[in-house]
């Protein structure tokens, strides 16, 4: 599998941007073994849940409100992207996210589902 963590919060505005893209690129790579995860950094989880109404996620979601997997990611932004490759290594990171970067962000997960 080729795995997407992806931190977000609830406060977070690319996130607003980036969750449709994610649940696109899910559901055209889910089966070439793409899995994304998003990691929510809220507090309260109750929070995340008010989010998720808004902008619905079709990829498993996570919740890391100690910061515990953050801080072994050295998660510096929201959203930061890791992409963890077949062999279990890291490919990339992303923070933020660009719009438009778009093509190039789903280039690197078609190379890296490649290998």
């Amino acid at each position: 599998k080729v795995v997407v963590l992806d931190f977000w919060a609830s406060w977070c505005v690319p996130c607003r941007r980036s969750f449709p893209w994610m649940n696109e690129m899910q559901k055209k790579y889910g089966a070439d073994g793409l899995v994304i995860i998003g990691v929510n950094m809220d507090s309260d989880a109750s929070e995340a849940e008010v989010f998720l109404r808004d902008y619905p996620a079709e990829f498993k979601i996570v919740y890391d409100s100690s910061g515990d997997l953050a801080r072994q990611f050295d998660v510096i932004a929201m959203p930061s992207s890791y992409i963890i490759g077949r062999d279990g290594e890291q490919v990339a990171r992303h923070l933020g996210f660009k719009v438009k970067k778009q093509d190039e962000y789903e280039a690197l997960l078609v190379e890296s589902l490649k290998q």
